[in-house]
């Protein structure tokens, strides 16, 4: 067992939905720009109005695209949720000290570890459990 998350779940990702949405945004983007550079270089001066209007809303398009895919980037990185530590608790069976410690690999209850350094007997673990830090609601008054 790992204390490292390695489940890929949606904290740690875009959504699919959200980033197909800015990469359609950013193409239609990139076409409203190339049609308007084309329609610019017609004579009639409604054609190069529509064209700079095109060109102007493709920018807009492209910025909005990027400014969203920036916000949800920046979202996920705050959303990151750390696992708490898996801690073992060891025991001595004469005297009765406790000790706390991280969680190794190959760790499992009622196995027999070192000897004690007070009585010289042979310590076991009694628990492993995960440590969850509660959090305090504020009190209304």
């Amino acid at each position: 067992m790992s204390n490292k998350s390695t489940s890929g779940s949606g904290a740690s990702k875009i959504s699919t939905f959200i980033l197909a949405a800015i990469y359609i945004t950013i193409i239609l983007a990139v076409v409203a720009i190339a049609v308007g550079a084309f329609t610019v270089y017609e004579n009639t001066v409604e054609d190069i109005q529509a064209g700079i209007a095109l060109i102007v809303i493709g920018f807009i398009a492209m910025a909005l695209a990027g400014y969203i895919m920036f916000q949800s980037r920046k979202r996920v990185a705050s959303l990151k949720i750390e696992a708490p530590p898996i801690l073992t608790t060891i025991e001595c069976r004469k005297c009765g000290i406790k000790n706390v410690r991280e969680f190794k690999r190959g760790d499992y209850v009622y196995k027999e570890l070192e000897k004690c350094e007070k009585c010289d007997d042979k310590e076991i673990i009694t628990a492993i459990y995960r440590e969850v830090k509660v959090k305090e609601k504020p009190i209304k008054v």
